[in-house]
Parts: C-alpha cells; sequence; structure tokens
C-alpha cells in the first residue's frame, strides 16, 4: 500500500535520509520542510495522508504544529520524530492530537510500522514507552498545560528565536499591532516581562532548545 506523506525537519540530512527509507517502502513524499510554519503550509497544498513532523523545528514546533494540523487539517494524521522519552512530551503530544510518537534512535526500524499503525487508525509509541501513557491519557489524565493560546505560543517560541515584533508579524501573517498584542497578553498570563526569561520559560517548556 502507498502511502502519501509530507515530511518536515530542519536538518538537511535527517530529510534525506528519511526520505530515502520511506521512498524505498513506496511512500511518496509530496514535500519537503525545514520548519513547522512551512510544514503546515505543505499540508495545506498537499492534504497528505500522514505528515511527518520533528519536534524541534524553528519558526514552530512540532507539538504545536500538530495541534494546528488536528485543528484545521483533521483528514491528516501526524506522527512526531523525537528524542524525548519524558512522559510530559508523550502525553502532551497525545493531547495535540498526535497520532504516532517515535523515537529518532530507533526512527530506522519503528517509523514505517507508524505510519501502517496509523494508517489503520491507532495510535503508536516507540517500544519503550509506557503503555501507562495511553492510559493515562484515555482516563483524562492530563499534563500541566499553561493559559496562553496556540498563537501565542507560536508568538512565544518566535521571540525565543530572537524575532523582532515586525519579524514575527510577517512570520505569522498578521499586522505589527497584533503581534504585539499577542505578545503582551502573553507576558500578562505568563507574569514574564523580560525576554531573557521568556527564553528560559520556552526551554523549560520544551517550546525550544537550548
Amino acid at each position: 500500500m502507498t502511502f502519501r506523506l509530507t515530511l518536515a525537519d530542519d536538518h538537511v540530512l535527517v530529510r534525506q535520509g528519511l526520505r530515502s527509507l520511506l521512498e524505498r517502502e513506496a511512500c511518496t513524499v509530496l514535500a519537503e520542510a525545514s520548519d513547522g510554519q512551512q510544514a503546515l503550509r505543505d499540508i495545506e497544498k498537499f492534504k497528505p495522508e500522514i505528515a511527518i513532523l520533528d519536534i524541534t523545528m524553528p519558526m514552530l514546533n512540532g507539538l504545536d504544529a500538530a495541534r494546528e494540523v488536528s485543528r484545521s487539517f483533521s483528514k491528516t494524521k501526524t506522527i512526531l520524530l523525537t528524542q524525548h522519552k519524558e512522559d510530559q512530551y508523550v502525553l502532551e503530544a497525545l493531547e495535540a492530537g498526535v497520532r504516532g510518537y517515535v523515537l529518532k534512535s530507533q526512527v530506522v526500524s519503528d517509523l514505517l510500522e507508524a505510519i501502517r499503525a496509523v494508517s489503520r487508525g491507532h495510535v503508536y509509541l516507540s517500544p519503550g514507552l509506557s503503555l501507562v501513557l495511553v492510559e493515562a491519557y484515555r482516563s483524562k489524565s492530563r499534563p500541566a498545560r499553561d493559559s496562553i493560546t496556540s498563537r501565542e505560543r507560536q508568538v512565544l517560541q518566535l521571540i525565543a528565536e530572537g524575532k523582532s515584533t515586525k519579524e514575527i508579524a510577517d512570520v505569522l501573517g498578521i499586522t505589527v499591532k497584533t503581534a504585539e498584542s499577542h505578545r503582551t497578553r502573553m507576558m500578562q498570563k505568563l507574569d514574564i516581562h523580560e525576554v531573557a526569561s521568556l527564553v528560559l520559560y520556552a526551554v523549560r517548556r520544551g517550546i525550544v532548545q537550548p
């Protein structure tokens, strides 16, 4: 069976390796992206069955990209590629609507199996990740969440990446005034008023990597 996919990872060599692996198994890679914003544009354009997203990407991380896919492109299933084994990340991914969670250390052996499982409507976790996590998700146990909106999280990531307000507005396709408004509300909600502290918070929450 052939699967129509899009692929997003900010490392060119990783994307090339994954594409080679997938195409050997008769998968069709419709597009490649190096950041989360481009990944969403590819999904909107090509409407793939499955989107493979690295969890750590510039502009928009894989978790927040998956949230947007779940909200706006419900026919596309998402698989996250990650180095994180911590419960917090897995539960947050399930909460975001992710259907597959594949550890990068096991990607060669796990990715194709994840694609097949997700295409059949199942949830796939790399072996070694506790199945208790799935039960916790089903029983409505949820990871701690901050109070900011998805858009405010996007603004937070871009601030942490060193973008100016104008650059944030350009990336998100909004006015500078709207970007400033999101920034102000986000900082008020978090009660954080210094950029250095925002960056530290974003790192601790896994929104960006140090």
